[in-house]
């Protein structure tokens, strides 16, 4: 069980002893500290849960110890020992943070009922502690699995923007690459963990209500607007906003959004008055902004103001030395899961995992491996619990042929590429010239020819 400990910080080392004597024979573990400097060095070594300091004090006196605390130990509650002539100070220091003040000389039961009413904050605070541990365990940036040089690359990326405030990110990759992942991952590194990540599916938001879920309305607005209601921007406040797909959000939104993120200020539907907020943008998409901003789909001036700090993702099929990682990490969350053994991977399942395309990256991966565990009975998972294509020509969600080909060097060059893909085709229609020559859209007689 965890023992609280309490800091006691003074440069009087008789009042040190005095409140120590006090303070340990009701449970607490104490520490003590003739100075801020060292109250400080004590905070970076030990698990502090409440700080008894002395305002007056040489060099560091206690508001600047608190200002310290707040700014390098926010969740450590602090407690002014003050004189009689100094509530004042005393006062300023609750504005500033403090959980409580204490007069001098104390009393032992003032003194009981002012770590008693503090401890109630200590709780609250060491839970929030634990809190913040539990959230960066499940997408904090360690939590990404990878040994890629390209994937670490995006990372680091990530890692420096997550300490700049605010610095709005946009994040591209096909679907399945862990976009919202990196993006959660970003939000928990930026110090804003105790505040809102608010996700918004561009793609999946009717168009005629999306204004209302980014920006809220208020009673009346239109027909069926019955009540105020908080947008999504207003729920981010001090947090982070993820604009997932917004390559599909709609045109007359865009303009919208362009002011919000250069003003930082919006209205609600149906409102003039006008609501300032902070918070982080970071938007996601598989397409490609430019080409969308050629085909009339997207803002220029959007599309540079989103497009401050890009990071891109590669496909599952770019980093394959990361699937043998993935399949151990899934596989072991759902032993955990399911509470029991499950079948081995074999290794003609694992040839099969391998040399899948991966249309829809380490989501398609995650979802074929659960099948997998659930299917499979005996003591192996086989490529048949796969539920896999196992073409070698595959087609992804941006209608891209992919084409899985080898071909020693020695004998490689056109003819024979041309000659290895027909074979491939053929083989995948079963023998059936037809279909086959429909596939590579050539002449039928001259693919028989051939």
């Amino acid at each position: 069980m965890h023992k609280i400990t309490i800091l006691i910080v003074d440069d009087e080392s008789k009042l040190l002893l005095s409140l120590k004597g006090m303070i340990e024979p009701w449970g607490y573990e104490v520490l003590t500290a003739f100075s801020g400097p060292d109250a400080l060095n004590i905070l970076d070594a030990h698990e502090v849960d409440l700080v008894l300091s002395d305002q007056n004090m040489p060099g560091m006196d206690g508001l600047a110890l608190l200002h310290c605390i707040k700014d390098q130990f926010d969740d450590v509650p602090f407690v002014m020992l003050t004189g009689h002539g100094s509530i004042d100070k005393a006062v300023i220091a609750m504005r500033q943070g403090a959980v409580d003040y204490l007069t001098k000389p104390c009393q032992a039961e003032e003194l009981k009922s002012v770590i008693t009413r503090s401890m109630k904050w200590a709780r609250l605070f060491i839970e929030r502690r634990e809190l913040k541990k539990y959230v960066s365990g499940l997408y904090g940036f360690e939590n990404i699995i990878t040994q890629s040089n390209r994937m670490r690359q995006s990372i680091e990326l990530a890692v420096k923007v997550a300490s700049i405030p605010n610095a709005a990110v946009s994040i591209y990759g096909e679907s399945g690459t862990g976009k919202e992942l990196l993006a959660r991952a970003i939000h928990c590194a930026s110090g804003c963990l105790e505040n809102r990540f608010v996700a918004v599916n561009c793609a999946g938001i009717p168009p005629a209500l999306l204004e209302s879920e980014l920006f809220g309305h208020v009673k009346g607005a239109f027909t069926g607007a019955e009540f105020d209601r908080e947008g999504k921007f207003e729920l981010a406040r001090e947090g982070t906003i993820l604009l997932d797909e917004i390559g599909d959000m709609p045109m007359d939104i865009q303009p919208k959004l362009l002011r919000v993120l250069e003003e930082r200020c919006y209205e609600k539907v149906g409102s003039n008055k006008k609501i300032k907020l902070a918070f982080r943008v970071i938007a996601t998409t598989h397409h490609h902004l430019e080409k969308l901003i050629v085909y009339g789909k997207f803002r220029r001036d959007l599309f540079h103001r989103v497009n401050r700090f890009p990071i891109f993702l590669p496909p599952l099929r770019n980093r394959r030395d990361d699937i043998p990682l993935l399949v151990t990490h899934f596989m072991d969350m759902y032993r955990r899961e399911l509470g029991k053994p499950l079948p081995v991977v074999s290794k003609s399942a694992m040839t099969a995992i391998m040399n899948h395309q991966w249309p829809g990256n380490v989501r398609e991966l995650k979802n074929v491996l659960e099948r997998a565990a659930i299917v499979a009975t005996g003591e192996e998972i086989y490529s048949s619990h796969l539920g896999i294509n196992q073409n070698v020509v595959q087609t992804d969600e941006d209608d891209v042929v992919h084409l899985d080909i080898q071909i020693p060097s020695r004998e490689f060059s056109l003819d024979t590429a041309s000659e290895k893909i027909r074979e491939i085709i053929l083989n995948q229609c079963n023998g059936n010239k037809t279909k086959a020559a429909e596939i590579l859209k050539v002449n039928r007689k001259r693919f028989y020819k051939k």
